[in-house]
């Protein structure tokens, strides 16, 4: 299971942003995540952002598709701001 970790001691990103480099970050595991390679059992994945360190994530177009698979769970407004970014595209 995976899980996406977001914390009020996070960054909160802002459309003005002009961040660029990002890594998504195992917390249990104590590396940098690459799409269930950093290794065994549950991941618990927090974006990191190269200027701001851990940083919120935006929801992900997976977080639409199976939103009770995410911790915190989607508002009502992540989720309808998903699918109209799915839509878009």
């Amino acid at each position: 299971m995976t899980q996406i970790v977001c914390d009020p001691d996070f960054y909160e990103p802002v459309d003005e942003d002009d961040c660029s480099v990002f890594s998504y970050f195992c917390q249990p595991h104590d590396r940098f995540y690459r799409y269930d390679g950093c290794g065994e059992g549950a991941h618990l994945i927090a974006l990191h952002c190269e200027r701001h360190g851990a940083e919120n994530m935006w929801p992900q177009p997976l977080m639409m598709a199976f939103p009770d698979w995410f911790s915190p769970p989607l508002s009502d407004v992540q989720l309808a701001w998903v699918r109209s970014e799915e839509a878009a595209s």
